[in-house]
C-alpha cells in the first residue's frame, strides 16, 4: 500500500567521489578529521570476506570489531531482519512490549548462569555498562548505602567512551588520559597478572587487589572488570583464579560486582560466557549479541539487584533509551544466539585458537616483537613500540586481510565460521604487518 510519499532517487556515486566526500566530511573512530589516514571503501561482505572499491577480496580479521562471529550475509540472520521489517522495525519500549524483546530475553535468562534473571535491553556496549553502574550505585541507595558512590576496578581495563565508561578504564595506559579531572575518580587496583602467572604471583596480586577494597570499602558500591581477558585496553588474558578474588572481595564488602562481557561473551575466549565460571551480579553483554548486524547490548542482573533498586528513591532504573528494546535488533539477536547454539562454536573456537597459536608463535623471535599470546579466538602480536598503523595495515592488505592494529598491538579476532584457508592467510597478513614494522 502506498504511504503517499515520493521515493527517493538514490545518487550512485564512483569510488573516487565517495572517498573524496568521506575524508572532507566524516569522521571515523580514533581519527584526525582535517588530516585523516587511508580508509578503504567496502562494496560488499560474504562470508568472511569483504569487498573492497577495487574489487579485491580480504579476509576480515577483525570480525567487524569482534561482533560478525557468523560472517556476513549470513541466510539465518537475513531473514530475521527481513521477517521483522515485514511486522514492524521499532516501537517505543514504554509501556509497550513485543515478542522479538521478551523471546530474546528468555534466551538470555536461560543462558546466563541461573541467578542472573532481570534483563535491561539497552543501545550500545558503552550503554550498558553506563546503566550497570547507575544500577550499582541505585542499589546501594537501596540497602540503605547511599555513601557509596564508588567503583573499583583494576589497571589495563577498558570499558567504552562515554564518561562513567572512561572513569573506570585504565587513567594512565588507557585511551582516555586527556579526561583526567572531568571524570569521576574510580578506584583502581593493580592489573591482574598474566594468564599463565603461577599460584605464587596470583596470590601477590590477589592481596594487593584485596588491600585496595579493603582501604577504600566505605566509599565502594562495586567492583566491574571485563573477566578474563581485557580487551581495548590492552588485549591481555589473565587467570581464571582472578575471577573468584573478585567474587569474594565483593561479597566480604557488600560490593556489587559486575562483569563486563561486551568482549568476551558469546564464546569468544572458549566459554559461552566467562561468567560460568564465577556468577557476577551484574551481566554487560554486546557486541556479538547480534552477530554484528544491529547495535544492541543487554544488562542481566540478580533478582536481589533488581529489589535493591525498586528500594531507591526513584524505585525505578534511572534509563530509558529511545531504541531500547528494538524489534529488529531483537529479533536478529535471537537468531544469532540460534544459530550459535546449533552450530559447532566451541569446536571452531577451538580450532582458531589453535592455528593462530601455532602460526603466530614464529613471530616471538622476530626483532621489535615482545610477545605473542592468544586465548580463545583472539590471537595478539605485541611490539616493543607502537604499531605504525598505516604500514601494517598496507603490509596486511597486501597478504589479502583486512586487520585493524592499535597501540603497539597487531591482532585478530575473525569470525567463528573463518575457514583453515583463510585463517592460514589471516597468518600471513599478521606476519605480514610484523614484519611492515
Amino acid at each position: 500500500m502506498s504511504t503517499g510519499h515520493p521515493v527517493a532517487e538514490v545518487a550512485v556515486r564512483g569510488p573516487l567521489e565517495t572517498l573524496a566526500f568521506d575524508r572532507e566530511h566524516l569522521w571515523h573512530p580514533y581519527t584526525s578529521m582535517t588530516e585523516p589516514t587511508p580508509v578503504r571503501l567496502v562494496t560488499g561482505a560474504d562470508g568472511c570476506e569483504l569487498t573492497l572499491g577495487d574489487g579485491t577480496r580480504v579476509v576480515d580479521g577483525m570480525s567487524s570489531w569482534w561482533a560478525a562471529i557468523h560472517g556476513y550475509g549470513h541466510p539465518a540472520l537475513d531473514r530475521a531482519v527481513v521477517d521483522q521489517v515485514g511486522r514492524f522495525s521499532h516501537v517505543m519500549f514504554g509501556g509497550l512490549t513485543h515478542a522479538p524483546a521478551v523471546e530474546l530475553g528468555r534466551r538470555l535468562v536461560e543462558l546466563t548462569p541461573d541467578a542472573l534473571e532481570r534483563v535491561f535491553l539497552a543501545d550500545s556496549g558503552s550503554v550498558s555498562v553506563e546503566v550497570a553502574m547507575k544500577m550499582v550505585v541505585q542499589y546501594q541507595r537501596g540497602v540503605g548505602r547511599p555513601e557509596r558512590t564508588r567503583m573499583l576496578t583494576v589497571l589495563g581495563g577498558y570499558h567504552g567512551d562515554t564518561f562513567d565508561c572512561m572513569s573506570v578504564t585504565d587513567p594512565v595506559g588507557g585511551m582516555h588520559t586527556m579526561w583526567a579531572g572531568l571524570l569521576p575518580e574510580q578506584v583502581f587496583g593493580p592489573q591482574p597478572p598474566r594468564h599463565d602467572a603461577g599460584d605464587a604471583e596470583v596470590a601477590a596480586w590477589a592481596a594487593a587487589f584485596r588491600a585496595v577494597a579493603e582501604r577504600h570499602a566505605p566509599e565502594l558500591a562495586g567492583i566491574i572488570v571485563e573477566p578474563l581477558l581485557q580487551g581495548a585496553g590492552g588485549m591481555h588474558p589473565y587467570p581464571a583464579a582472578c575471577l573468584e578474588v573478585f567474587r569474594e572481595v565483593a561479597d566480604e564488602h557488600g560490593l556489587v560486582l559486575v562483569f563486563d562481557e561486551i568482549a568476551t561473551g558469546f564464546g569468544r575466549t572458549g566459554h559461552l560466557f566467562v561468567s560460568e565460571l564465577v556468577t557476577p551480579d551484574i551481566l554487560c553483554l554486546g557486541k556479538a549479541l547480534t552477530g554484528g548486524y544491529v547495535s544492541l547490548a543487554a544488562v542481566v542482573t540478580t533478582d536481589a539487584v533488581a529489589r535493591g533498586i525498586s528500594g531507591s528513591e526513584s524505585g525505578v532504573v534511572m534509563h530509558g533509551p529511545t531504541f531500547m528494546g528494538n524489534p529488529l535488533a531483537c529479533a536478529v539477536a535471537s537468531a544469532s544466539i540460534d544459530l550459535l547454539l546449533a552450530g559447532e562454536w566451541r569446536r571452531d573456537v577451538a580450532r582458531i585458537n589453535a592455528a593462530l597459536t601455532g602460526g603466530l608463535a614464529p613471530l616471538r623471535r622476530r626483532p621489535g616483537v615482545r610477545d605473542v599470546r592468544t586465548i580463545g579466538a583472539v590471537g595478539v602480536v605485541q611490539l616493543d613500540h607502537p604499531v605504525d598503523v598505516v604500514a601494517a595495515t598496507d603490509a596486511a592488505l597486501g597478504a589479502g586481510v583486512w586487520l585493524r592494529p592499535f597501540r603497539d598491538l597487531i591482532y585478530t579476532m575473525p569470525p567463528y565460521v573463518i575457514g583453515d584457508a583463510e585463517l592460514d592467510r589471516l597468518v600471513h597478513g599478521i606476519t605480514a604487518a610484523v614484519a611492515s614494522q
